[in-house]
């Protein structure tokens, strides 16, 4: 077959590609009778004039339908953006001599508060003291730190909210604090001390986390820590100015940070095997030392 007469199809998915939409239905109506003249004109017996006339008309129509590029398609129009009608004003900035911007006080505005809850857990042998200390529990927190408390007895349960009344921010934390102190034990004139001071802390160990103990060791160690009537313990908690609360094998401390190191010193000695006497020189000389730096 002659180079002018075959068909040009290499670029057959391009073409598709770059039709616009009205343009496919013109090629889907020549496409198949140009295949058709083609299977003629290769297999076929005579080829006529007037069938390459047509084929040549027929490739010709497709060369002027295909000249449709996307260079020659017209853009669309691109709708401009809507004009805003806040016009932004620039506020001068006042700044003082050194150069520091200067801004107007906030203004005090009563507006909606967070309300905030906390729910501490009471354990089983601390809801009797509860409920005979609970008219000196719920006064501090009602009048002192502003909150709302009740006592969940069907959960054991200690429940804090705040309110709009609630002036400080770490009113609840506080709150939570004290009852948890109580429920580990201490005395409700000893955990208010949480209400008033900020650098007390409540720190709680295992005699385990010392030393791995069990049987009569474990009690001969516990009755080191309390001594006789509890003497040893009220000792330490003097020395030291802390509180200590023994509870089976835990032990839990109240106090400032570097009196709460010098009562664990103490404990930890006693749970290792050292003797009380000891014990007592050594808090003496911790005694006399922090009545020197006060």
């Amino acid at each position: 077959m002659p180079k002018s007469l075959r068909p040009n199809l290499a670029h057959k998915s391009r073409i598709r590609r770059s039709l616009p939409d009205d343009c496919h239905e013109v090629v889907k109506a020549i496409l198949p009778l140009q295949s058709c003249l083609r299977r003629q004109l290769c297999f076929g017996g005579r080829k006529s004039s007037q069938q390459r006339k047509q084929y040549l008309y027929l490739k010709l129509a497709r060369d002027d339908e295909l000249l449709v590029d996307a260079t020659n398609a017209v853009p669309p129009a691109v709708s401009p953006l809507p004009a805003t009608s806040e016009s932004v004003v620039d506020t001068p900035m006042h700044v003082d001599e050194e150069g520091r911007p200067q801004f107007s006080p906030a203004k005090d505005s009563d507006g909606p508060y967070r309300v905030q809850t906390r729910k501490v857990p009471i354990p089983p042998h601390r809801m009797t003291p509860l409920k005979a200390s609970w008219p000196k529990i719920y006064p501090p927190l009602v009048e002192h730190l502003k909150l709302q408390v009740r006592m969940n007895v069907k959960h054991r349960a200690v429940e804090l909210r705040s309110s709009k009344h609630t002036t400080d921010s770490g009113a609840l934390q506080k709150g939570e604090d004290f009852v948890k102190a109580f429920s580990l034990g201490f005395d409700v004139d000893d955990a208010i001390a949480l209400l008033r001071l900020d650098d007390l802390y409540i720190e709680t160990f295992e005699i385990k986390d010392v030393k791995t103990l069990n049987g009569e060791h474990l009690g001969r160690a516990i009755g080191r820590i309390a001594g006789k009537d509890g003497k040893t313990k009220f000792a330490i908690e003097n020395a030291s100015r802390t509180r200590v609360v023994l509870a089976d094998q835990k032990i839990h401390i109240l106090g400032g940070f570097r009196n709460i190191h010098i009562a664990r010193e103490a404990i930890v000695s006693l749970i290792l095997g050292s003797p009380p006497g000891k014990v007592y020189g050594n808090l003496r000389t911790v005694a006399s030392r922090m009545k020197e730096r006060f």
